[in-house]
């Protein structure tokens, strides 16, 4: 971990983490097609995939900014937590998160501490595709005893589930990237309807959309993506502008 780059609090608050985990587990490699931005852009902001998943009917989980890279997270089962991106490169991103469960399955609320650190590698495929291959290093400390051998019994099961969940997002962040790709106009449609997601985040999620597809749209046939077909077309920008006041005035 770059820890010389971080502040003295960051480092602090990894290290006590990272030292003395409960459990600690290197998830298996994943290599999937995903353009860079859009790769870097789903990192930085997981409430979008949340959003996506929300918009899907598949999650219960609902998230509130707290600040440029702080979220809270809530998965309606119990369970709270704090999420901090207090690092980010090309290459690595660096989360803390601290969390609570006060649900139904435990007396007394459980309360614990994570440090995820996600490494990532850049190649392009047989098709000339762009893929990131990566890994999350997961450091999870938990603060009362008994539950501290209860996990480490149970850490078998626990790291198949992190494996599959790990496996899942990043097939689903690929198939995000190879739609914003070939379909955009839908895609853009979708950000401006992206429920839990601030407005900024939301058209900051469109301009992705139309980096990707230019780039495939420049790669493939050779023209920028509004000029396909021999036309000019509406500005992206200007039509997910509108889209968003359209989605934001309906929910009203």
């Amino acid at each position: 971990m770059p820890l010389e780059r971080l502040t003295p609090e960051a480092r602090t608050q990894i290290l006590e983490i990272a030292e003395k985990p409960t459990l600690f587990r290197q998830l298996p490699d994943q290599s999937i097609a995903c353009d860079r931005d859009m790769f870097l852009f789903l990192t930085r902001n997981p409430d979008v995939l949340v959003g996506l998943w929300d918009l899907m009917g598949i999650t219960q989980v609902a998230t509130r900014r707290t600040g440029p890279y702080q979220m809270e997270a809530i998965d309606g089962a119990g369970t709270t937590c704090l999420v901090d991106l207090v690092y980010g490169d090309t290459q690595q991103h660096i989360f803390v998160v601290e969390g609570v469960y006060d649900g139904k399955m435990t007396p007394t609320p459980i309360r614990g501490k994570g440090v995820f650190v996600l490494r990532s590698d850049y190649g392009i495929d047989e098709f000339g595709r762009t893929t990131v291959s990566g890994t999350l290093n997961c450091f999870v400390q938990l603060e009362s005893l008994g539950l501290d051998l209860i996990a480490r019994t149970f850490s078998p099961i626990i790291g198949r589930s992190a494996d599959s969940n790990f496996e899942q997002t990043a097939r689903f962040i690929s198939q995000v990237s190879q739609s914003s790709a070939h379909n955009p106009s839908a895609m853009l449609d979708i950000a401006a309807r992206l429920p839990q997601v601030e407005t900024p985040t939301r058209q900051a999620f469109g301009h992705t959309i139309m980096t990707v597809a230019r780039r495939e749209s420049e790669s493939r046939l050779g023209v920028p993506i509004n000029q396909v077909g021999g036309r000019e077309t509406e500005p992206a920008p200007d039509r997910l502008t509108r889209a968003i006041e359209e989605a934001d005035r309906s929910s009203r």
